[in-house]
């Protein structure tokens, strides 16, 4: 039987499809027998199916005489720490982050929480639970609610990040979009408030409930940022923070309701970092580079560009010993927080930043006006690689440059443009950006080339 649920470094599909409770206990019982895992860290989101796949999912580990790790509801990056943490040999999320409703899926890792693709394991899982000749189930089975645990350890690592004796009165408005972040949120705050933290909050749509009242959150989507924006100017804020459904992305906006783009952002905590770290180095994905290389550049540090996506940033950081790494779709990577992404420690770094140097509006100013970019387009195409090969053929031969890390890069001189297909969905996404320009000029060039 063939999974198409596997994706590049993934799990996501349409359930009762691609995805359903049977195959979830396969893809447990293959994850165990691939890694040789006898502990597993299992957490979920608040999708209403997530509950009955992580059972699905416990039931194939069991199967295999694993000790299972239950963080029950809980972030992406809360499942990365605990398998570092509690030294398990891998760690599995139930989630589909910011998918459609009828879609659920799974993010996992390898001892350490280091990241699974095809090459490391990935393949192998699939092979085994395409098979499902797994034979009888194994004894020694055991499934502990660690979840408690799991989150004070969690809570330590994240607050490590920041000094807290730096921080000053700043009220902070917070979006949970009714995902899982709020309860973590909640933990973060507490331990804030104990050490002495002098930050107010203001919660929005911050109760968990996987029936998204709200829509389900992705703040990337310019028709989901309203809400947020108009939240913080009622409640006069310093800046907003606002997750997606698992948290493991962290969007901002400005005390004026401004979205921050996920590049100036990149920008700022590279810069912030390599204050604290001389000439470390730093990785960025393909897709919006300008304002992240001049950033790097000026601060004394050496940018590295990793392939689009997670496992694969993941993968860069550990190679080259890089300090932290970001991509403009607001994933936020960090050496000591075992090379992952976690959607709580860019706000904190954030509200230091704006504590010592002033609002978040200013900090990025001057960057928005270097590098003026459209933010991420998306477009259902029948042929996303016939899409780029034209767009290769049109704009190639007046390209100072091209790069094919990810899709199709074309430096243009004063623009240049990425093209590329998702890795988790059925779009080709479009990014430009400008050497001090309006880019929608550009944006409708590439439009009408392609016929989007």
């Amino acid at each position: 039987m063939s999974l198409s649920c596997f994706k590049a470094y993934d799990i996501r599909g349409r359930l009762g499809i691609d995805l359903d409770g049977g195959i979830a206990t396969r893809i447990g019982r293959g994850f165990a027998r691939a890694l040789g895992a006898r502990r597993v860290v299992l957490g979920r989101d608040v999708r209403a199916s997530s509950g009955e796949l992580c059972d699905a999912v416990a039931e194939g580990l069991l199967a295999e005489g694993v000790e299972v790790l239950d963080l029950g509801l809980c972030g992406t990056e809360e499942v990365y720490a605990g398998t570092a943490l509690m030294a398990a040999d891998g760690g599995i999320c139930v989630t589909a982050s910011h998918n459609p409703m009828d879609w659920n899926g799974m993010k996992l890792v390898r001892a350490g929480a280091a990241p699974l693709d095809a090459a490391s394991g990935l393949a192998q899982i699939r092979a085994l639970a395409e098979a499902d000749d797994f034979g009888p189930a194994r004894e020694g089975g055991l499934r502990r609610d660690v979840a408690d645990a799991a989150r004070a350890g969690y809570v330590d690592r994240v607050l490590s990040f920041v000094d807290v004796s730096a921080l000053r009165d700043l009220h902070i408005l917070v979006n949970a979009g009714h995902g899982a972040a709020g309860p973590t949120f909640d933990a973060l705050a507490g331990a804030l408030a104990a050490r002495g933290a002098p930050l107010r909050f203001t919660r929005l749509y911050h109760d968990p409930d996987g029936r998204f009242p709200q829509g389900i959150p992705n703040p990337l989507l310019p028709e989901n940022r309203p809400a947020t924006a108009e939240a913080l100017r009622r409640a006069d804020a310093d800046f907003a923070v606002a997750w997606d459904g698992d948290f493991d992305r962290c969007f901002l906006f400005d005390h004026e309701g401004n979205f921050i783009d996920g590049e100036y952002v990149v920008g700022l905590l590279a810069a912030s970092f390599l204050t604290k770290e001389p000439g470390a180095r730093i990785i960025h994905d393909p897709r919006v580079i300008w304002n992240s290389r001049d950033v790097i550049a000026q601060a004394g540090g050496e940018a590295i560009q990793a392939r689009t996506g997670h496992a694969f940033i993941k993968q860069a950081m550990r190679d080259h010993g890089a300090l932290y790494g970001g991509e403009m779709s607001a994933h936020h990577y960090f050496r000591d927080f075992f090379h992952c992404d976690s959607g709580m420690i860019p706000w904190l770094l954030i509200a230091e930043l704006v504590s010592r140097e002033g609002p978040l509006a200013g900090l990025v100013a001057a960057r928005r006006a270097a590098f003026p970019s459209s933010g991420e387009m998306n477009f259902q195409v029948a042929d996303a690689a016939g899409a780029m090969a034209l767009a290769a053929e049109i704009f190639g031969p007046q390209a100072r440059g091209r790069d094919d890390t990810d899709g199709l890069s074309l430096d243009l001189g004063e623009w240049r443009f990425n093209l590329r297909a998702s890795n988790t969905e059925p779009l080709l996404r479009l990014n430009v950006e400008t050497r001090g320009a309006d880019p929608a000029p550009f944006v409708a060039q590439v439009k009408a080339a392609l016929g989007l």
